[in-house]
């Protein structure tokens, strides 16, 4: 086993109306505990509300915390900007907040990379050194692993894929969720309902998705070249309705060795999002790391 996974650690998703706080020991949950967000609460009505769900599940025996949080953040310092659906939380020094609350060191990311780290220490990805994890549901972003290792880039905007310019608008306009709706005007979930019922139509646009997202997965291919790629998030649900159009796209690769050998596979976990909270914390230091850290925190308050 990995010394790593014999730490106690909390991770945390914090979305725009929920928030799942995990202890994680072993590679395994061993309790749980979801509440909502009072989106348009205070910033320190939301900061004790997430202090409130961690308590339900921390014990003395918690080394680290991790937190995924949908927003742009500084992960050196900590700092959480202006977070989707919450907007109070314009700037939260929440790493000091909570070291200071609990004597423990925290990490913070975006929850694409935590997705992608969850899937390299938890999921598919445990077997590969460089690997995408790429999110498409009502948006589209991924977490870059390199060498083993999360690339957040200086500003923590690496795998920003869903921006980058494409046709007439950018990626994430035609190759994930939103796609039904921008063009067709049609939400995605009536549109799964009808494909899965065998409608044409439907069927029909999964297939023209699957044609933007071949292509957007061909631009990963081209700069990073990868192992694999795990989808996540809800329109991977449908892998099957987009599968063969963007393999299609996939084989038009100039390189064809590259579309030969490039595995993508859909993310079979749904407690990844926790999991890749708490893995911050295995991504940064080792076990023995954490247990000096959490020492210092301690004498330090």
């Amino acid at each position: 086993m990995n010394k790593q996974h014999d730490i106690s650690i909390i991770g945390v998703d914090l979305g725009g109306t929920k928030i799942l706080a995990s202890r994680i020991r072993n590679a395994q949950i061993v309790d749980s505990y979801k509440s909502g967000v009072p989106s348009n609460g205070s910033e320190q009505e939301v900061i004790s509300a997430l202090c409130d769900t961690i308590d339900m599940v921390i014990d003395t025996e918690v080394q680290a915390i991790g937190l995924g949080v949908p927003s742009v953040v500084d992960t050196e310092k900590g700092i959480v900007y202006d977070v989707q659906n919450i907007p109070s939380w314009k700037e939260v020094h929440l790493k000091d907040i909570l070291e200071k609350k609990y004597n423990l060191p925290v990490y913070l990311n975006n929850d694409a990379n935590c997705f992608a780290l969850g899937e390299k220490y938890f999921g598919n990805g445990q077997n590969y050194k460089n690997m995408i994890g790429l999110i498409i549901g009502t948006g589209m972003a991924g977490g870059i692993i390199i060498d083993d290792k999360l690339y957040n880039g200086i500003n923590c905007g690496a795998g920003e894929f869903g921006m980058i310019p494409y046709l007439d608008k950018y990626f994430e306009y035609y190759a994930c969720g939103q796609f039904f709706n921008n063009v067709y005007g049609v939400p995605g979930e009536v549109v799964f309902d009808r494909a899965i019922n065998g409608d044409q139509e439907a069927i029909k646009m999964f297939d023209e998705l699957g044609f933007h997202l071949g292509n957007a997965i061909n631009m990963i291919l081209y700069a990073f070249d990868p192992e694999i790629i795990i989808l996540g998030g809800s329109v991977s649900k449908a892998y099957n309705l987009f599968k063969k159009s963007m393999w299609t796209q996939i084989k038009k690769l100039v390189y064809g060795s590259i579309a030969d050998k490039i595995k993508i596979e859909v993310s079979t976990r749904s407690d990844i999002a926790v999991l890749g909270a708490a893995a911050l914390c295995y991504n940064v230091h080792t076990a023995s790391d954490i247990t000096e850290i959490k020492n210092k925190e301690a004498v330090r308050n």
